[in-house]
């Protein structure tokens, strides 16, 4: 149960005053939830500022710089109506200081109100941007006007938040500042020597001053105040996933002892060796395998770094055992794919591998099911069909999920929720910085791939500004007419008017009427079985060209394409650049990764482009993506499996997430139920910050 005293911050957001229906969609649209019974406070407390506003400068009006913010304080001379009264015509009242003349310009002016604000002769404060035009200072709807007798109630230093459209920041702020008062005295869930070395003040003082900043440092990501709440969120983070591993491995797993049986014809077939890290990776995921625990184990790999190889290896290990494996993709097309690979793999071990997706259907799938259910099946191929209710395991003991981030990170809990206990090895091909995996991988060992096997030539990279497009199809004319395969990314599927990129369609269309049916198109809105006759054809043959949107980031295997023209480029981050470029190179011919910029590029996205044309090593790209653009979209679009988090930034506090971890550690360690006076303080921040989850796995154990 959640504490009573955090119920004023998860009581709903509409008990807040001033937010009513139409108001309450607007807060909701703000907090990304889809409707406002979906918000709680305490996300208006979490919506923190991202810069202030400093109306402590009163240079007075001759000395007030052009385009910037300033306070004044003068007499009102005169006001100049509207000539005829006309609403989109200038409504300028005149006041003056000691130094000179202000005109202050309003449009759209009805009734009275303004004779009312600003009388002939009162002294008055307003405060706005100043602009000069041919000597002349005047101030376009000033942000306040106070008479000079109400002058406290004009905010000297004012945070400025995130807004939408139709929301201003005035209701806002007045709604932040009642969520605000509701943070209660919380308990100290910090350990007194942290506070003390840096410098931290409690949780309450904390949320207050970061929605009362004083100046520029407290909006500042290492303020004091941002550090503190930053530390919290990675703490409740890492002790959730340290609860999670703690209950995952409560249940013992069953200990593996290959023979060699298997695996030894296997490897004796493979039309190549095994690189270091592969075979390095395959003895810590056997040593872990072997022991009583169950293996929570993340396999980090660069595109064509041979992952599959080394989770076959795994796989015929608990087959050899007596057991059962299975690897669950995020897609059908992958899922496909891996048991093509595996199926051609395994072969000299004589083992049959089933395939499960929700496109099998009927007596097929009764038979698939059966021989799950009796053992006959060693090996089952799948997507999340997998692991529903209607599967019967004879003795699964080992369970792989490939590109996991595509799941959610709770989603392999799952697993435990059905009863079953197998050991777990995660796959990803998307290379994380050492600070994500802590953040989303916590509760995994983890083994990284950092050799591409032997034979795989580098891909050289080049830059082309989009006015060289038609080059570029020519080059692709020369290449299709000698047999040579090619992939066309575009950003969009069909065109927008939100923006001028070039979609899917439109570059189909456009290359279809010059190659005709050489070129095919796949995007994410296609269906199932559609989008695999497309990728079958490229696969095959029949069609040369394909134009693509990311769908075929991750996974897709052919091994003869050579070209990747990736079309404004500019808009894709790092990694996800890296990935779409390891779709080539995938063979023994050489190729080239052609990546299209509309001019001019900005600073950053000339940086990223760089990086890229400079290096294939897919862990440092995803470092340098990591310092570019941050977490939030370091897999190419904010995934359900990404922390996502509220107020920490794993690029300005990385060095909080160690202590972090090693904090969670220590308490799980000595306090595992979270019993004593600081765990349930530490229940409470779990609570705070939306980790419940953890605590419910706390008392299912």
């Amino acid at each position: 149960m959640r504490p009573a005293l955090l119920d004023p911050l998860f009581s709903p957001l509409d008990t807040l005053p001033g937010i009513g229906p139409k108001t309450g969609e607007l807060y909701a649209r703000l907090l990304g939830r889809e409707a406002v019974e979906d918000c709680r406070v305490v996300d208006l407390v979490f919506h923190i500022p991202h810069s202030l506003i400093d109306r402590r400068r009163q240079p007075g009006i001759a000395y007030a710089p052009d385009g910037s913010i300033v306070t004044i304080t003068g007499r009102v001379d005169r006001h100049q109506p509207a000539p005829g009264g006309r609403s989109n015509a200038p409504y300028r009242v005149f006041l003056h200081d000691e130094t000179g003349e202000l005109a202050l310009t309003f449009f759209r002016v009805r009734g009275n109100w303004l004779e009312k604000a600003l009388p002939i002769d009162e002294t008055v404060i307003v405060s706005g941007k100043v602009d000069w035009f041919n000597g002349r200072a005047s101030m376009v709807h000033p942000d306040y006007m106070v008479r000079a007798a109400e002058s406290e109630n004009m905010p000297l230093v004012e945070p400025v938040y995130g807004l939408t459209a139709g929301l201003t920041s005035r209701p806002l702020r007045k709604s932040i500042e009642a969520a605000v008062a509701r943070v209660p005295d919380l308990p100290e869930w910090l350990d007194e020597a942290l506070l003390r070395q840096q410098g931290f003040k409690s949780a309450k003082e904390s949320f207050q001053r970061l929605h009362e900043p004083r100046d520029e440092t407290d909006v500042d990501a290492q303020a004091p105040a941002r550090r503190r709440i930053a530390y919290d969120e990675f703490l409740a983070g890492q002790l959730s996933l340290s609860l999670v591993r703690q209950r995952l491995r409560k249940v013992a797993g069953t200990p593996i002892h290959p023979t060699g049986r298997l695996s030894g014809p296997v490897i004796a077939a493979l039309p190549f060796s095994l690189t270091n890290s592969q075979s390095a990776a395959v003895d810590e995921i056997l040593a872990d395998m072997s022991g009583a625990d169950r293996m929570l184990r993340l396999l980090q790999g660069d595109v064509g770094s041979g992952k599959t190889a080394v989770a076959l290896m795994a796989m015929l290990a608990a087959v050899e055992s007596g057991g059962q494996a299975v690897l669950m993709a995020p897609t059908e097309i992958l899922a496909r794919q891996h048991h093509a690979t595996l199926s051609r793999m395994a072969a000299p071990a004589g083992i049959t591998i089933d395939i499960l997706t929700g496109r099998t259907k009927g007596k097929e799938r009764d038979a698939i099911l059966e021989r799950i259910a009796s053992g006959e099946t060693q090996m089952v191929i799948g997507t999340h069909a997998l692991f529903q209710d209607a599967v019967i395991y004879r003795r699964l003991v080992l369970a792989v999920v490939d590109e996991q981030h595509r799941f959610g990170v709770h989603q392999r809990l799952r697993l435990t929720a059905k009863g079953i206990s197998p050991h777990m090895l995660v796959m990803t091909a998307t290379p994380i910085p050492r600070t994500l995996v802590l953040a989303a991988f916590g509760d995994m060992d983890v083994s990284k791939l950092t050799e591409k096997p032997a034979g795989r030539k580098p891909i050289q990279t080049v830059t082309i500004p989009n006015e060289r497009t038609e080059e570029i199809v020519e080059r692709l004319d020369a290449a299709l007419r000698q047999g040579k395969k090619a992939y066309w990314i575009c950003p969009l599927v069909e065109e927008s008017e939100e923006t001028d990129a070039m979609s899917a369609d439109e570059r189909y269309q456009s290359l279809a009427r010059r190659f005709g049916k050489d070129v095919g198109l796949v995007h994410g809105r296609m269906a199932g079985p559609d989008k695999d006759a497309v990728m079958l054809a490229f696969k095959n043959g029949e069609i040369r060209l394909l134009v693509a949107t990311t769908v075929v980031e991750v996974g897709v295997d052919v091994p003869d394409a050579t070209i990747m023209v990736i079309e404004h480029a500019e808009r894709f981050g790092l990694a996800q650049l890296h990935q779409l470029r390891g779709r080539v190179g995938r063979g023994d011919e050489a190729s080239t990764c052609i990546l299209l910029y509309k001019s001019p590029l900005s600073e950053a996205g000339r940086a990223r482009l760089s990086v890229l044309r400079e290096s294939e090593d897919g862990f440092l790209i995803a470092e340098e993506d990591l310092k570019l653009r941050g977490e939030g979209e370091l897999l190419g679009t904010r995934q359900s499996g990404t922390p996502g988090f509220l107020i920490a930034s794993l690029e300005s506090h990385a060095d909080l997430l160690e202590m972090a971890r090693k904090d969670a550690a220590y308490v799980i360690d000595r306090d595992p139920e979270l019993t004593s006076e600081r765990g349930q303080a530490l229940r409470t921040l779990l609570y705070l910050f939306r980790r419940d989850e953890a605590i419910r796995f706390l008392r299912a154990g």
